[in-house]
């Protein structure tokens, strides 16, 4: 199907910028989620427990390091997350609570870090995602030239660059949309981790 300048205009205009990527303006261009950007978490915002720093290091504690290694991997379902929190505080002794404290301290770390690295993978994704747009709205301008150049006299028949054009257009503007679409659910991690995290902290209270 041939198309005209019109539509060639309006899906670079308009179509590819649809979705997540790029649809609003955003404060920071880098950051293309509906959900506010938080670049770094801070324990105070699930935590009212005991300090972490006078727990002493929580990587120090071997058992304690590796129950916050456990239970911080989204691997660890919720619901197995209380027996392993019972079975620790049993063999806890009176230190009860500050090696508590150093569970909560190493899955915040470790979740931190993660989350951390899913924000910079969103950034350079949407860097990606501007880059490509910004071809697509090239091409959909070459396509226009084309069209209206002096091989173009016979409004039925499209000259063989054109043709080409629009086939890297149509496949380039596909890849786009389905990232776009990819990019909604990447965009819930974050808000995921700092959900598991306050239920985390909130199951380590619940015992000290």
């Amino acid at each position: 199907m041939i198309l005209s300048r019109t539509f060639v205009l309006a899906l670079a205009a308009g179509g590819l910028l649809c979705g997540p990527a790029l649809a609003q303006p955003k404060a920071d261009p880098d950051w293309p989620c509906v959900q506010r950007k938080v670049s770094t978490l801070s324990p105070g915002t699930v935590w009212t427990g005991p300090d972490l720093e006078a727990a002493g290091p929580w990587g120090d504690d071997y058992e304690a390091a590796s129950l916050a290694q456990k239970i911080a991997s989204r691997r660890t379902e919720l619901g197995e997350v209380d027996p392993l929190l019972d079975e620790f505080v049993a063999k806890a002794g009176d230190d009860k609570a500050k090696r508590l404290t150093r569970v909560f301290a190493g899955v915040f770390e470790v979740v931190n870090n993660e989350r951390n690295r899913v924000i910079g993978g969103i950034t350079r994704y949407a860097q990606g995602q501007r880059r490509m747009a910004e071809r697509i709205r090239q091409e959909a301008d070459q396509i226009s030239s084309v069209k209206d150049g002096p091989s173009a006299n016979d409004a039925r028949e499209m000259p063989k660059e054109a043709s080409e054009l629009e086939t890297k257009f149509a496949w380039d503007r596909r890849i786009f949309q389905e990232r776009s679409q990819s990019l909604t659910y990447v965009c819930e991690v974050p808000t995921l981790l700092e959900q598991r995290l306050g239920e985390v902290a909130r199951k380590i209270q619940a015992r000290l």
